[in-house]
């Protein structure tokens, strides 16, 4: 007879399991149920992204007369900062740093952002002043529709650096 077979009867035999066998079955369905996962949470993560975009990450901040010139104001429930500039521009600049995610600070006395995480800091328009952090802030579109400033949440923007084509003006 060969190794690890067993006679029942006359003509049915069957194969004795082996620790290497329960183990390769075992590995294929552990792999099975992974691969279901995965696929469940690539579905749910094209469908979120496929959706429109959420009407509750529109962001009024306000009149634009309303905002002084040279001026920040921080939206935390919005997770930005309301940016107008020397000249009037406005910019809706993002609360996280471009380093590792930690919320910035606007320092009034230094007149610029401050990551207290890594101690990154940024010009008001977002540029890196130092680093660790790689990039400026990120910024969100902004609108100014009769009068009123209008931030999209849903569309945030990476850049490299502050360019005047950024800005939008009343």
């Amino acid at each position: 007879m060969r190794k690890n077979v067993k006679k029942i009867s006359k003509d049915k035999t069957y194969k004795k399991e082996t620790r290497r066998d329960f183990l390769k079955t075992a590995w294929k369905g552990l792999g099975i149920v992974a691969g279901l996962e995965f696929a469940g949470l690539a579905i749910h993560y094209l469908n979120d992204h496929a959706q429109e975009p959420d009407l509750n990450n529109i962001f009024d901040a306000g009149l634009a007369e309303e905002i002084p010139k040279g001026t920040v104001t921080p939206f935390r429930r919005g997770r930005f900062y309301l940016v107008r500039l020397a000249d009037g521009g406005f910019l809706a600049v993002s609360i996280k740093c471009t380093h590792l995610g930690c919320s910035i600070l606007w320092d009034e006395e230094k007149q610029e952002f401050i990551c207290p995480c890594h101690s990154s800091h940024f010009a008001i328009n977002g540029d890196v002043n130092n680093p660790p952090a790689p990039r400026a802030l990120d910024i969100y579109e902004l609108k100014i529709e009769n009068g009123q400033i209008v931030i999209d949440l849903n569309k945030k923007n990476k850049r490299a650096g502050f360019e005047k084509s950024q800005l939008t003006y009343a």
